[in-house]
């Protein structure tokens, strides 16, 4: 799928959620995709404060755009654009993996649509490779430290899951060093 339809998707359903007054920021595969400019969509989330599904589904309710596709294994929802797209926007409740506050210290605005900080978001894509390992996280995970190194917040990422990840991707050692020595100087 091309990364304009991705964006495209998740501007939309940003423009609805805020039409609703539901807190909302995105993240994995659609931010490195808004920041690089090029293909590498995989992974399409979004966070939400509390009570995101019953407030996001009377959100996608009122919008001929979006379908919700419930998982009765799981208390997941996927929100997949039924004009001009695929895309497959899965929400989780603030906290699960990324920060459980979205608020100008957690979010940041790229094209309109509000996105986790780099900081969040290597945080968050950090959680959920520490329990999966899959290559697609750990792709995200060096995108962003090797270009936004420098905005990286030391004290918001697990130093014993990063070291872990370093041991395994030995490309994030420079940026992590310099990450910890910024900190510690």
């Amino acid at each position: 799928m091309a990364d304009r339809s991705l964006l495209e998707a998740a501007h939309a359903l940003s423009v609805l959620l805020r039409s609703r007054g539901v807190p909302h920021a995105f993240y994995g595969s659609a931010l490195t995709a808004a920041l690089a400019n090029h293909p590498h969509s995989d992974v399409r989330l979004a966070q939400t404060s509390a009570h995101p599904f019953r407030r996001v589904r009377e959100a996608v309710a009122t919008s001929d755009d979006f379908a919700v596709v419930h998982s009765p294994w799981t208390n997941r929802r996927g929100f997949p654009m039924t004009v001009n797209s695929t895309a497959k926007i899965e929400i989780l409740p603030a906290g699960e993996t990324g920060p459980r506050r979205l608020d100008t210290t957690t979010i940041m605005k790229i094209h309109g649509v509000p996105f986790l900080t780099v900081t969040e978001f290597i945080r968050a894509k950090l959680k959920v490779w520490a329990i999966s390992r899959q290559d697609r996280d750990a792709r995200d995970i060096l995108y962003m430290m090797l270009r936004y190194w420098q905005r990286v917040d030391f004290n918001r990422i697990s130093e014993h899951d990063m070291d872990q990840f370093v041991n395994r991707n030995a490309d994030a050692a420079p940026a992590w060093f310099a990450i910890k020595k910024k900190y510690r100087a």
